[in-house]
């Protein structure tokens, strides 16, 4: 299931989350332009690697990625999903909600793995945290969703509930299912960075509450 877009409508133009993902694409524009062996320096570098943890590299990984397509599947969720929570919020407390949502994930990640010597990326962990914001803010929403049926394609509007569910999930199972294996033979995927920073999100979401101007607002769902 491939989600399109959400049908909460937002109330004002989404800049911090272009503003992000704008970063995001800048960082991996100069990534691409490495050579192989700069390349895996600076990942080396600025990535997240537990064996050798360093606090400032929870943030600096968190705008690294490691190919076009974790890239591309990252912002397209950020762009679903975080312009609502970015409304919601603020965007100054929105800002602060993202990037504490990375730092939180990110440390999760250390905390299961602690002996990996493999750098972790990703804006993940803190796109996850706006999925949990999400889920807290607007269960009632539904996300059209590109959804495969044998060898045809439909779209259907799937509730936000299930659809965000669903995906925090597969996360934990495929953590659990990753203990005891190395990150290599598990596609390099950080579950538990993504777990660490949904619940954050959910939690960060009920702290800071939405803006006076939002907070008195009906939540839109068909």
């Amino acid at each position: 299931m491939i989600p399109l877009r959400d049908t909460q409508p937002s109330l004002s133009t989404p800049l911090i989350t272009a503003w992000l993902i704008a970063i995001n694409v800048m960082v991996f524009l100069y990534q691409f332009s490495l050579d192989p062996f700069s390349l895996n320096h600076f990942i080396a570098e600025y990535g997240v690697t537990p064996a050798r943890f360093q606090v400032l590299d929870l943030l600096t990984s968190m705008f690294l990625h490691g190919g076009w397509l974790h890239l591309i599947g990252n912002m397209w969720f950020l762009w679903i999903y975080g312009d609502n929570v970015e409304d919601s919020l603020g965007r100054s407390k929105y800002f602060i909600f993202y990037i504490l949502c990375g730092l939180a994930a990110g440390l999760v990640q250390v905390l299961t793995n602690p002996g990996s010597r493999i750098p972790t990326v990703g804006a993940s962990g803190a796109i996850a945290g706006v999925m949990g914001a999400y889920l807290v803010m607007f269960p009632r929403a539904k996300i059209l969703t590109l959804v495969p049926i044998f060898i045809f394609v439909t779209t259907m509007e799937i509730p936000a509930v299930f659809m965000l569910l669903y995906w925090f999930v597969i996360q934990i199972f495929s953590g659990f299912g990753s203990i005891g294996t190395s990150h290599v033979s598990q596609g390099g995927v950080a579950w538990f960075a993504h777990v660490g920073g949904f619940v954050t999100g959910m939690i960060l979401a009920k702290l800071m509450g939405s803006t006076n101007r939002y907070a008195s607002r009906p939540e839109y769902h068909w």
